[in-house]
This record gives C-alpha cells, structure tokens and sequence, in this order.
C-alpha cells in the first residue's frame, strides 16, 4: 500500500468491520482474550476475514487490537504472527488484493504525568508490536485512541520501526473530545504534524451521532479521513448482547458521513460482513473522494488547537531568562515552582501561548527544558513555544510534548536549517524562522525578505511548507537605529501581503530606553496594522493588552466590542494563586502546602477542610464536568488537595478525625487490561474522602465478590473498555447478588450507555468520574 493509492482512490476504499463482537458470538468466553483465538482458533479468525473479504472489504485489520507484552506475555510474537497468518490465508484464498493492517488499540494505561507508563516505555510497548507485525503487514491501523499522548506514543514507534502507511482513528465522547480532553481540532493538529497517512474516527457511537465530528474534522483535515462507526448502540435480547442498527439502517445512516475528505469507511462494534456488504453498495455509487488542502496554521496543547492567520496571536514572554533575574535565580535553584506559577499567571492574563526559554550556560539544558515542559504541562493548558538554539534539547522538548509545539526558532544559516527542520518534519512543530544567517541580520526589507525565501525554500526540501512556518523578522532596537522599526514593519508588510505569518519579539524595540511600555504599546499597534500574525509579548503590559485589544475592536474581531468591555471590568474570573483554593484549583502542591499551613495559624483544621480544600475539590470537579476542566489540571488539583490534607491531618488533636470511612471497591472486569477510566474516578473518589480498594485489571467476578464480604463496602464501580468484556461485568453482577450482596454497583466504560447497564442489572451507568462521585454520594448519604 502506498501514499498513491491513499490519495488516489477511485472510490472509498472499505475497512471490514467488529472482530470481537463476532468472537463473542462463536463462544468467546466471558474474560477470554480474543487475540489468543489466533492460536487457538485460527481457522474461526480465518472465516470472519474471509467474510469480510466476500462482503467487499478491501482492508481487513488483524486480530492484534490488544496484543502487547503487558498482555500476553512471551506469547506476543506468536500470537502476532499468527494473527497476520491467518489474514493472509484467507486473502490468498479471495484471490483479492485485499490488504491487511496490522491492528493496535490503546495499551490500557495512563501516560505520565497522568498515570504511571512512562512516554519512552509506551514507544517501546508499541514498538515490539509493531517490529513483529509491520513487515507482514500493508498499512498500520492504530485504532479507538482516546489520549492525545498515547497516539503520538504510538504513532512514533510505527515511524521509527516501520515504513508503511500509517492509519489512526480516535474514538470520542459525547462532547466529541478524547478521554484526556483534546478536541477534534488538536486530533487534526497532532495527526497531520505527524504526518500519519490518514486519521478519524470508530466506536463509541452509530453513525448519525459521529456526524457533526466528522464534520469538524473535515473542516480543518487536509489529508484523507476514516469513518467507522458502530452499528448503534448496544442492547441485550434473548439474554445477548446485540447493536440497533440493521445492515441497511447502518448503510443509510453512513450515507451523511461520505462527503468530500472522507476516503475510508467500515464498521466498529456490532457490525458484521453484512453491514460492510450493505456499506459497499453505498460506496460503490458514489463518486470518487476529493481531498482539498485547507492550509491552517496552528499549534496545540493536548487539549485545545492554537491558529495562526485569523486574528492576532499572543504569546507570552516572562519565561525567558534574558533579563529577568528572579527567573534566573528559580532556574539556577531548580525551583520550578516559580515557574509554574508564572506560567498559569501568564495564561490568566490572555496569554494563548508560552514562551519556554531555559537557556544559562551552567545548566543542563536539555533535562532542565523538558522537565518544566512537562511541569507546564501538567499545570496549564496552552500550547508552548519551545525556544531553544540547542538542537538536542529542542529535539527531546518535542518529543514529550504533549500536542503540536511551536518551535522557536531556525535561521537562514544552513547549519541552523539543517538541525532544525528535520526535528520540525519528524515531530510536527511549527517552526518560527528569524530572518538573519551567516551574515548577520540585513539592515533592509529585501535583504531580510530574502533569507525568508531561502528559508521557505529550504523547508520545502524537507516536506515543509508555508503552513508550517512564521517568520520573524527580528524586532531591534530603536535606541540605537532610528530606522530599526520601520525596516521590521515593512519586512512584516510584504510577507504579510505575500501570504506568510509573521511574529515578533514586540519589546525589543524599546531596550535602552525610559518608560518603554509606551514605545511597545505604540510599536505594536503598528505592527498589527502591518499585518502581524503573532507578537512575543508581556501579557503583564497594560500598554501591549490595551493595544491587542482595541486593534481587535477596530479591525471588528471582537463582536460588539464584548471582550473589550469585559476587560475594562476584570479581575474577571481569575483564581488567585496566593490562596490556597487557587492553589489546589492551579494544581501547585508546594503552595497548597503552605497556604494550609498559613490558614492553620487561623483556623481549625475541620475549617479548612471544609471552607477552602473542599470547595476547591468541588469547583475542579465543576470544571470537569462542564469540559472547562481537562484531566491532567484534574490530577494536578488532585495532588495538590492531598498535600493539603496531609497538613490538614497532621494538625488534628490526637483521636479527631475526618469522618467515617467511606469504602469503595473499584475493578476492570475479567479480561480487560485497560483501567484508565478507572484510575480516573478513583483520583475523584480519593480527593472527595472516599477511601478505595482499587482491584486492578483484567479481575475474576469471585476476587470481587470476596472483597465485597471482607470490606463490607456498600459500592462497587466497575469498568470495561471492550465488547468482548461487557458480558464479564453482567456475569460479576450476577455473582454478587447471587451471595446475597447488598452493595450498589455502578458501571462505565466506552461499549456502554445508560439502557445497557440496566439491562445487565446495574444499579447506575456513569458516564465520567464526576457522576461516579455523585452517585457515591447518594449511597452514603
């Protein structure tokens, strides 16, 4: 399979569809792992691939969904090999050119600093898998990803391992985002960066649901998408477990999401060689697929995409030692913290990007640069700008961001393109390129004009374009050269008018000089005139903000002038940092620490749980519940509550406690490896008091039933990811009430709604961590 045939279909080429579903349906045994069937059944895998083929798939993907070390152990080559044996045996029998994808689903973990996988153990995880598979293999399918860090896990060790097609697909929540928060948008953002060969979406939902997420990634994806649904929702009749929709209801539902961009179909859970028979005679009457390049610019974070072009960009600057020497002293005594918080306050005051720029001599620069990427990371949401002449340390910053970085910055000296632009290619940054090279910094618009050319020519040798780069054209200072502004304005004139983005480090231009605000206030406002992309600023300035925002009124980007009337009555909504509610909501642990400390002196230690720890708790978990809130500002609020309870604990008078113990048992069921739902509503139940007997993964319906009787415990949540199982949490259900058991059980996962989880003989479906807590409430009360 080659870029050529992904870009060149004739017609919508066919993925096959469920596996596991139909597994299920052949006798896979509650608990059992489906990619054992390769071994044990392979002549059953043979004939649903076969089946597949007949009904017109032109893409079958391997029984390898969750086929890693962690999972089967010293099994995982054979199981592999097998898997893609028994895929080549039934195209050799079609007689087809069917191709076969080498099929990998999430690892079932969560990535540091969310969970305790490391990202470089992850890469090796998928790696194997993909060392083993790939040269059997025609494409690589990475499938149902639902954490932005995960994916680019993934896709890594297929680039690195593997040069074959690569095929990623994310499944959503209702909200249409990704279990760890990222929107479609960033999914479009990261994946393309990447340059995968095509990305979409599967599972989670029917057809007609997915509808207005493919809309949006089709908005914004310039290369081919992939749409395969379920077969609608799941539901159980005559004691199995079946999907809703007909082959012909799927078909004509999947009618809405073939628009243009969409080259791939096929079908997820519940569909069957006859949903992709039914599909096939839809497909095969419609014209062939057009893909259309929407050249966007843009960053991400692991939640949100940041564009470029639209409207002015700020990107705020207070975290770039160059002189600032509290910032020196925090980086030379390792006291992140200082960092951190100058981060966050950054973004509270319309920063939408942050410089990152540890650069002193004495220090390691690239440890120091990726530890307070990540620190960041977990603290703030906004896209980083990671500004660095080091190569080795920009190189390992991208890897571990988390998103789509920007990388600041290249030049036109051909050593400083030559290092930068294949870290650019590889990990899918946007790369801001200062208009100087071995010559220096050209003291005219043509000759600074010039190297951009070189620069974008460059690029282009590396599979870089336009899109993909912003020109900075070097902002000196006018203390020195009473034309050094007028040269930067007109060198950001004619790459505006030429269609190119453009930034600049706005303040530059005042060094040397008294009351300097003024100048960049001024300096800036004609930049913007002059067609300024983005502007490295002081979110800080009231001059800089003043300017950005009464430039938007005026160009009329800020519809009846509501942000800027807002911000003439701020403080807005702002959480202070100097509290400890700011603190625990911020995440910052060492200050939680300490303002707990500091409120003690004040009040009694039941007080300050009650007024500010908690409170704080509630309005994270708010966040959360509304989408405001991401999962890492979650976990990083979570960590931040328990340094303040241990201080809190610390402080009660000897036989004071904090209440009665609340117990509550948490399980993936029996042949389930993945337990990151779960791990998300135990960080929940822990932090609101809840004391949790945490079963693991992949646990036997007896091993719950007898911590049910040893704890005494009036709540069990149960987890599953996959179909295969579903039929694991009724047969625990049943265990429990069938010992007479008591206790409530509330279930979640992606294969499940709220009717399914009644018709297993659930007590409560919970569709995030948030309604877990809840309901956790009602049992006690």
């Amino acid at each position: 399979m080659t870029e050529y045939n992904l870009l060149h279909n004739d017609r919508i080429l066919l993925f096959d569809g469920g596996m596991g579903s139909l597994l299920v349906k052949k006798g896979l045994l509650p608990g059992e792992k489906p990619e054992y069937w390769n071994l044990s059944h392979p002549e059953v895998i043979e004939e649903i691939h076969s089946a597949y083929i007949a009904a017109g798939a032109d893409i079958i993907n391997t029984n390898t969904f969750g086929a890693y070390r962690h999972k089967l152990g010293d099994d995982t080559e054979r199981v592999i090999l097998a898997a893609i044996e028994n895929a080549k045996r039934a195209r050799d029998k079609s007689g087809k050119n069917t191709l076969i994808a080498l099929d990998m689903g999430p690892l079932g973990k969560l990535l540091a600093p969310l969970g305790e996988l490391d990202f470089e153990e992850a890469v090796k995880i998928f790696a194997e898998t993909v060392k083993i598979g790939a040269p059997h293999a025609d494409l690589i399918l990475i499938e149902t990803m639902g954490d932005l860090y995960e994916i680019k896990a993934a896709v890594l060790a297929a680039k690195e391992n593997a040069d074959l097609p690569i095929v990623v697909t994310v499944a959503l929540d209702e909200r249409g985002k990704l279990m760890t928060g990222a929107d479609v948008e960033t999914v479009v953002a990261l994946l393309e960066g990447l340059s995968v060969s095509a990305l979409g979406v599967n599972c989670g939902f029917g057809p007609e649901k997915l509808l207005p997420f493919v809309k949006r990634m089709a908005k914004v994806a310039s290369i081919p998408l992939v749409v395969t649904p379920n077969a609608g929702l799941p539901t159980i009749r005559e004691g199995k477990t079946v999907y809703d929709l007909s082959p012909d209801a799927f078909a004509e539902e999947m009618k809405a999401l073939l628009f243009d961009g969409v080259f791939f179909a096929g079908g997820c859970c519940g569909t069957t060689p006859a949903h992709i028979a039914a599909l096939k005679a839809v497909v095969d009457a419609l014209p062939a697929p057009v893909l259309r390049e929407k050249q966007i610019s843009a960053v991400s974070s692991y939640t949100h995409t940041v564009t470029f072009g639209k409207e002015p960009v700020l990107i705020g600057e207070r975290l770039n030692p160059t002189g600032k020497a509290r910032l020196k002293a925090a980086l030379r005594e390792g006291d992140l913290g200082y960092l951190a918080t100058e981060g966050i306050a950054q973004c509270e005051k319309g920063a939408m990007i942050l410089d990152v720029n540890v650069g002193l001599p004495e220090l390691d620069e690239p440890k120091v640069l990726c530890e307070v990427v990540k620190l960041l990371q977990e603290v703030c949401d906004a896209p980083l700008q990671i500004d660095t002449a080091n190569a080795e340390a920009m190189e390992k910053a991208c890897r571990l961001y988390n998103g789509k970085p920007l990388l600041n910055s290249v030049n036109g000296a051909e050593d400083s393109m030559r290092a930068v632009f294949p870290i650019a290619k590889k990990y899918g940054g946007m790369v801001v390129a200062l208009t100087l090279d071995e010559n220096g910094i050209p003291n005219t618009v043509e000759g600074r004009v010039a190297i951009a050319e070189k620069i974008l020519a460059t690029a282009k040798e590396y599979s870089l374009c336009e899109k993909d780069l912003i020109f900075d054209p070097l902002a000196l200072t006018v203390s020195s050269d009473s034309s050094a502004a007028l040269v930067t304005l007109g060198t950001v004139k004619v790459l505006h008018e030429r269609g190119l983005l453009t930034s600049l480090g706005v303040s530059n231009v005042s060094f040397g000089l008294p009351e300097r605000d003024r100048i960049n206030g001024a300096f800036f406002t004609m930049a913007l005139l002059a067609g300024l992309s983005a502007a490295i600023m002081n979110p800080f300035s009231d001059a800089m903000m003043n300017a950005y925002r009464t430039y938007r009124v005026l160009c009329g980007l800020d519809t009846s002038a509501a942000d800027y009337i807002a911000s003439l009555s701020e403080k807005k909504d702002g959480v202070a940092i100097d509290t400890l509610r700011g603190a625990v909501i911020k995440g910052l642990s060492d200050k939680a620490s300490f303002y707990t400390k500091e409120l003690l002196k004040e009040k009694s230690a039941l007080a300050v749980m009650n007024e500010d720890i908690i409170p704080a708790l509630d309005e994270v978990g708010r966040g959360f519940e509304s989408g405001k809130t991401f999962l890492p500002q979650l976990l990083a609020a979570a960590d931040a509550a328990k340094a303040a309870f241990e201080v809190v604990k610390e402080a009660m008078p000897k036989g004071e406690s904090v209440g009665e113990e609340k117990k509550v048992i948490l399980a993936t069921v029996k042949g389930d490896i993945h337990d990151i739902g779960k791990n998300i509503v135990k960080v929940m139940l822990e932090n609101y008091g809840y004391t949790v007997i945490d079963l693991g993964r992949d646990v036997a319906p007896e091993v719950i039933v007898a911590a049910v009787k040893e704890h005494d415990t009036k709540l069990v949540g149960l987890s599953a990811l996959m179909t295969t199982t579903v039929s694991s949490m009724e047969e625990t259900i049943k265990a429990l009430k069938k010992e007479g058991l008591t206790c409530k059980v509330v279930v979640g996962g992606a294969v499940l709604n709220r009717e399914y989880a009644d018709m297993i003989g659930a007590d409560r479906y919970a569709k995030d961590a948030a309604e877990t807590v809840r309901y956790a409430d009602e049992v006690f009360g």
